[in-house]
């Protein structure tokens, strides 16, 4: 039982080399232009997730399992699509990207620079958009 309760979190014990994720719930269409603002300052990156999907919830996971930078290099912002797909509309049209979930996106100087979705998620150096 235990692997399917890492891949689909169904624990909430962290191991102790894994680094917290510090996000930002992004719940309006108004935080867009505070993080497009925030932007031209560090990266920001928008992480999409659907609560009913169980492989959202396995990429998210793999994404918090890998997650290593330090607090401060850039903002991250959680989606959760079920209850704000107003957001996430906006967050298409705004970017002008196809809406997926689960999908990542890292926004500088106000574009995005990159996006995927689903398992190449946990393919994305974060690093390399500092």
């Amino acid at each position: 039982m235990g692997i399917f309760s890492s891949l689909f979190g169904g624990s909430t014990e962290r191991g102790s080399n894994e680094a917290m994720v510090p996000w930002k719930q992004l719940t309006r269409i108004n935080q867009l232009e505070e993080l497009k603002n925030e932007s031209a300052k560090r990266p920001q990156v928008i992480f999409k997730h659907s609560t009913t999907c169980g492989i959202s919830r396995m990429v998210l996971n793999m994404f918090k399992s890998s997650f290593n930078l330090e607090e401060g290099q850039m903002d991250y912002y959680f989606l959760d699509l079920q209850a704000h797909r107003d957001v996430s509309n906006a967050v298409a049209s705004e970017f002008g990207v196809i809406h997926q979930s689960p999908q990542l996106l890292i926004v500088k100087n106000g574009i995005v620079v990159f996006h995927d979705s689903h398992g190449s998620i946990s393919d994305i150096k974060l690093e390399k958009y500092l």
